[in-house]
């Protein structure tokens, strides 16, 4: 029969061995940094990643346009589906405005201002895993889309 004293050595030697509590609260650990911090930290980075691509489909489409520009500026329909074909099908580009004078406003008959800017725009889809809630602000949980504007000079 074993002693109190070997009983209560047994019990000190147990509590002083801890080696196998990390593996215990590994999973837990990891879980937690699964969930709560890389998942998360993905769906930011693939959101920077989409907003940088649709960024730099934009300014492709202007300088496209800028170094080899249309015969008649302020005729988009002429001119646009020529230009949309060497833009990133990724981000179709949409509502070309060709801006004219020195106020940014649209050409039009009243405006006796020379075409200066051209102003697109193309829409981004972000498929957050986690940060819905954050990065689709618009309610609509599955169709999260932002337009992205853009204005380039011309002139």
């Amino acid at each position: 029969m074993p002693s109190k004293d070997s009983g209560r050595n047994l019990k000190r030697s147990l509590i002083a061995d801890q080696r196998g509590a990390v593996a215990f609260e590994m999973p837990s650990v990891y879980l937690f940094l699964m969930l709560v911090v890389l998942i998360p930290l993905a769906d930011l980075a693939i959101a920077f990643y989409q907003y940088a691509s649709a960024w730099d489909a934009l300014r492709a489409f202007g300088q496209s346009i800028q170094y080899s520009p249309p015969t008649d500026v302020t005729n988009t329909g002429n001119w646009s589906t020529t230009a949309r074909n060497k833009a990133d099908s990724r981000y179709p580009i949409s509502v070309i405005q060709v801006m004219c004078g020195d106020t940014v406003t649209l050409c039009a008959s009243g405006n006796t201002g020379s075409p200066k800017y051209y102003n697109y725009s193309t829409t981004v889809t972000l498929t957050p895993m986690v940060l819905t809630s954050v990065l689709c602000t618009s309610g609509n949980a599955n169709s999260c889309q932002f337009t992205l504007p853009y204005t380039e000079r011309f002139q």
